[in-house]
């Protein structure tokens, strides 16, 4: 493979794979309340 071809690789797995990381640290961040029953007026 081509250095340039190696390049967008790494890039293209650290979007992917830190995306995921954010995604799950996000999640386990949050701490609130679920909301009960909502009722909306549409």
């Amino acid at each position: 493979m081509s250095t340039s071809a190696i390049v967008m690789m790494l890039v293209a797995m650290l979007v992917l794979w830190g995306g995921l990381a954010l995604a799950i640290w996000n999640i386990n961040r949050y701490t609130g309340e679920e909301p009960g029953q909502v009722k909306r007026d549409l």
